[in-house]
């Protein structure tokens, strides 16, 4: 069956100013044009779109989707499948979160018990989540994936304390960083401590701790332009300043 911009854009749900636009960036070319000018898709082009609000749905962005959509070995069967995979993660994610809501619904109204555990189950998956997208590939590529995901249980199974004490840690590592900073002196006592607040701060991310790996990811706040900006939003220069600290800290400083 083939379709016109206006019938495609109804049942797809997408404005057929996003399906001209997608046109003009080349993710999704009609199949031809017609005698009265009008863009005809056909079967081939509604399974391409389908594929590409999959990978929007999942956040990915349009830039990288058109990357992964036109490349000459994409496999749409094999990205379908990754498409449900990822689909039921997220629907296990959205499903603890309903059933955290509803719990903490039924704590007020009628009483029922609910450990601190429980309350930010769904809340720390969402971080996870969001880091994953932000930094995932990176930081497994360089670590392997069986410590990040140890690092990621070991986030889920913080108790609120420990996750208290792990937000206040970041807050003082930013508000000591400032002030060593100010010092120009990474190996001095101000700066060193930032690098001890840090280790603490890295052991509850982690759940274990390695000057190796700590200095690793000291060096890439510098070298990731996100982390550098991160750092740096109030004091550029930051980043490096908090990367040789940590250096120094953990011994590894060539």
């Amino acid at each position: 069956m083939e379709y016109t911009v206006q019938k495609l854009g109804k049942i797809a749900g997408v404005s057929t100013r996003t399906l001209r636009y997608y046109d003009e960036i080349g993710i999704l070319k009609p199949a031809r044009i017609n005698s009265s000018g009008y863009r005809i898709y056909g079967k081939e082009e509604v399974d391409r779109l389908q594929q590409i609000l999959f990978y929007r749905e999942l956040g990915v962005n349009l830039s990288d989707v058109k990357n992964i959509v036109t490349s000459p070995s994409f496999d749409a069967n094999r990205a379908l499948r990754e498409h449900r995979e990822k689909l039921l993660a997220k629907r296990e994610q959205l499903d603890l979160l309903i059933a955290n809501i509803d719990k903490t619904i039924a704590v007020s109204e009628e009483g029922i018990k609910m450990t601190d555990k429980e309350k930010f189950e769904g809340f720390k998956e969402k971080m996870i989540e969001r880091n994953e997208k932000k930094y995932g590939k990176e930081i497994r590529e360089k670590y392997g994936d069986k410590k990040v995901d140890e690092s990621n249980i070991a986030f889920k199974n913080m108790t609120k304390e420990q996750y208290d004490e792990f937000q206040k840690l970041g807050d003082s590592i930013i508000k000591n960083l400032k002030e060593a900073f100010a010092t120009g002196d990474p190996a001095g006592e101000l700066a060193q401590k930032t690098a001890e607040l840090h280790r603490k701060w890295l052991t509850y991310a982690w759940g274990s701790y390695n000057k190796e790996a700590h200095s690793g990811l000291a060096q890439m706040y510098v070298n990731d332009k996100r982390f550098t900006a991160y750092y740096d939003k109030e004091q550029p220069g930051a980043a490096e300043f908090l990367r040789d600290a940590i250096l120094i800290y953990t011994g590894t400083k060539k």
